[in-house]
């Protein structure tokens, strides 16, 4: 398994497909900050759109989608789609149609068609997956090229037979609908994190470590062994590589030691059993390598923000 199959299943991501936005231009969507256990998405089925981290289009550079691509905010940060005019956006309308709302303005053509939702996190300390991604990241399914040849391969992708499912089971309504829209969210995420890994550009972080194979059997270590004393020798010599390489592999990839991740790795499995399990704070931190509960409880805190039994208490109550 590599590191997104692993992560993956540490970290099993859920979803919910919340509008559909069809309209003409002018348009705007807002999209405020999100809770530490979303990452909201949206994927533009046609058109084009401007995409702005804040409101004024002060912050990083916009981002420009066209039909085919799907955009995430890792951080959850407040942002803005848009059509690019400039111009005031027309006033939207909402239909609700169970658990999907329906947006429209009035007009469709020169528009876009786009779906927004949110990947749910489940009850898991989220500085491995969130710390690590971009704060926006942007996948195009398919190559550039001519708009005919560009949609013919969308509709042939993987990711567009995710999303036609996922839009099919929103609309029809049927019995088990919500469900399967939401198991589906899971794998979008998924192949949304592959495209972007398999890139020649991944962006440092988990993105650009997932594309570094020679790492993979002392990242499968991390994950399957967390209770063992690993040593940057040790780790090393599952890559057959030197110590020196090694960290720089890391260091290059990440911008982060082996040790720290080994680190994050752990406290992610930690707070996924104390979530779901009746294992003693001790008896957790013993199976993620600490010996010392004082030691455990003090690292804990120190990478999560809160004592391991506060983590229990909240994610517990967030899970109910």
């Amino acid at each position: 398994m590599q590191l997104l199959d692993r992560l993956l299943a540490l970290m099993p991501v859920t979803g919910r497909l919340d509008v559909r936005c069809h309209f003409g231009s002018p348009w705007r969507i807002d999209q405020p900050e999100s809770n530490e256990w979303e990452m909201p998405y949206h994927v533009l089925l046609r058109g084009e759109a401007v995409v702005e981290i804040d409101a004024d289009g002060q912050g990083e550079a916009a981002l420009h989608m066209r039909a085919g691509d799907i955009v995430l905010f890792p951080a959850g940060s407040a942002h803005t789609l848009h059509d690019g005019s400039g111009k005031t956006p027309r006033t939207m309308r909402k239909q609700h149609r169970g658990a999907l709302t329906v947006a429209t303005n009035g007009k469709t053509r020169e528009g876009a068609d786009v779906l927004c939702g949110r990947f749910v996190l489940p009850a898991v300390p989220r500085q491995l997956m969130r710390d690590h991604l971009p704060e926006r990241l942007l996948v195009s399914s398919v190559s550039a090229g001519d708009e005919q040849a560009r949609d013919a391969a969308f509709a042939s992708s993987r990711l567009a037979r995710v999303i036609e499912l996922m839009r099919e089971e929103a609309f029809e309504l049927r019995p088990g609908s919500e469900a399967v829209v939401n198991q589906l969210s899971g794998a979008l995420f998924a192949l949304t994190l592959r495209y972007a890994s398999e890139s020649g550009d991944a962006p440092r972080g988990l993105l650009a470590l997932a594309q570094r194979q020679r790492l993979q059997p002392a990242l499968a270590a991390m994950f399957d062994e967390p209770g063992e004393p690993w040593t940057l020798p040790k780790l090393a010599e599952l890559c057959h590589m030197s110590r020196a390489t090694f960290a720089r592999h890391f260091d290059e990839a990440i911008g982060r030691s082996p040790s720290d991740v080994l680190t994050e790795i752990r406290m992610a499995i930690a707070g996924r059993k104390l979530v779901q399990t009746k294992m003693s704070i001790a008896e957790i931190g013993e199976a993620v390598g600490y010996q010392s509960e004082a030691a455990f409880q003090r690292i804990f805190k120190r990478q999560v923000g809160i004592t391991p039994a506060k983590w229990r208490a909240q994610s517990s109550r967030s899970v109910d």
